[in-house]
């Protein structure tokens, strides 16, 4: 099913809706196209370029999002599903700091590993084995709940969500 990114009218993403609720907004004139995607949509006056990207035309107040939720599927987007360890596709997520050692179950202490790493690494810290982060583990951006959400994200999404390279 096709999606579009809808934009708050301040540009932050507020959430992803169908192309069908997309193009009603932009009928009704409560949202404008900022980015295109593929095909159109046809009545019998008037013609629509499918929307990817709306922006609402009023400002809507949004209740606070204190943080993203923590999961394995984020866990992979964030660390663009390669081990921190050894840059192998991930497979398992490992604690940086054991459970068995106190270590808690957060995005400063969670990253994407290969079960090989897993493995040799076990229930040790990283100062007591020969292994080293390729970069340390924080709290993602905000935008990262809507790929989370959704799965796969459309390449133009990606100025609008602060995310660099398209996620698969």
């Amino acid at each position: 099913m096709a999606r579009a990114l809808l934009l708050n009218a301040t540009f932050e993403p507020l959430c992803v809706v169908p192309i069908r609720r997309a193009v009603v907004l932009v009928l009704r004139d409560k949202a404008e196209v900022i980015e295109h995607g593929v095909g159109a949509f046809h009545s019998e006056r008037t013609q629509l370029a499918t929307p990817s990207v709306i922006r609402l035309t009023n400002y809507v107040r949004v209740p606070y999002r204190t943080s993203v939720p923590l999961s394995r599927r984020a866990v992979f987007i964030r660390d663009d599903g390669r081990c921190q360890y050894c840059a192998r596709p991930a497979e398992n997520i490992d604690h940086v700091v054991p459970k068995s050692r106190g270590g808690r179950h957060c995005w400063d202490n969670v990253v994407a590993c290969c079960k090989a790493c897993n493995s040799s690494k076990e229930d040790r810290l990283l100062s007591e084995c020969t292994m080293q982060l390729r970069r340390p583990p924080a709290p993602p951006t905000a935008s990262l709940w809507i790929v989370a959400a959704i799965g796969t994200i459309d390449p133009g999404w990606n100025p609008y969500l602060g995310i660099e390279a398209a996620v698969a």
